[in-house]
């Protein structure tokens, strides 16, 4: 609803200014201070642009380490746990939405019970199972404790209960089973709620810092979080240029996909709305 008082209008694009503003700045400074000399990081009173900008910087902080791989990890861990969840969350959002089975809503109330409960509490236990079947420094250490996703079961199947029954039965009929109902029928009409769960759980698992820190002691299996984190190690110390070119590398992916899956975002909240 558009108000008509001029003044509270007013207000509100200014409150609204202000909050983006907020949000955006954070992401200016790091850019700008990547591509700054030294000079230019600490003097008084600091200056908001790079003049002249020092494009090396991102060289530098490349070369400091194996980026290539820290890249590479990053991906395979990334996108082997939405592959994982996405399969997995189909099923049981099928299996929530769709089948009438003893238990089913006792079953959903846990799931979501799963959203209350902070990742870090299990961390230790996972960590013991791991070590116990010698998974520790490998990609499954990194993917498995993530296979699952409470909040992409619960969002796919709120898309898939407006998908008609009716349909559903029509895909029968003409001699369809239940993975080709899933994925050939239910999945393409679900996908823009897909495609912003995956957007949320692609940003998520690329900026993890945390568990990769515990269950990774080498080179050949850490992301490029762990990769900027060891930049001070490597010889960089005080030179926040060089450390803000690194943050960089993980940023700017995100923000990126961001900028191009933002109207998915908004069809999936309101597909999944109350009609």
């Amino acid at each position: 609803m558009t108000s008509k008082n001029p003044l509270l209008r007013i207000a509100t694009i200014a409150l609204l200014a202000g909050i983006a503003l907020a949000e955006v700045f954070p992401y200016f400074w790091i850019a700008t201070t990547s591509l700054k000399d030294l000079a230019g990081v600490i003097q008084f009173p600091p200056s908001l642009l790079p003049i002249p900008p020092h494009w090396e910087n991102y060289a530098q902080a490349w070369q400091s380490g194996p980026f290539p791989r820290y890249l590479v990890n990053n991906i395979i861990t990334t996108f082997g746990i939405l592959a994982i969840q996405l399969f997995l969350g189909c099923l049981a959002a099928y299996a929530f939405s769709k089948l009438q089975f003893t238990g089913r809503d006792l079953c959903f109330f846990l799931v979501i019970s799963c959203l209350m409960v902070p990742p870090q509490i299990r961390f230790i236990p996972i960590y013991i199972m791991l070590a116990k079947v010698s998974l520790l420094n490998t990609y499954w250490a990194l993917i498995l404790p993530y296979a699952t996703s409470a909040l992409g079961t619960f969002l796919i199947r709120e898309a898939f209960n407006s998908i008609s029954d009716d349909v559903l039965d029509a895909a029968r009929i003409d001699g369809a089973n239940v993975l080709q109902i899933i994925f050939r029928i239910m999945v393409p009409i679900a996908m823009p709620t897909i495609i912003a769960f995956s957007l949320f759980s692609v940003v998520y698992h690329w900026n993890d810092y945390f568990w990769p820190l515990v269950v990774t002691t080498n080179e050949t299996v850490r992301t490029l979080p762990l990769g900027v984190a060891l930049l001070r190690e490597e010889g960089t110390g005080s030179r926040w240029h060089i450390i803000m070119a690194g943050n960089m590398f993980v940023v700017m992916p995100m923000i990126v996909t961001f900028l191009l899956a933002q109207r998915h975002i908004i069809r999936a909240f309101t597909f999944a709305s109350p009609k």
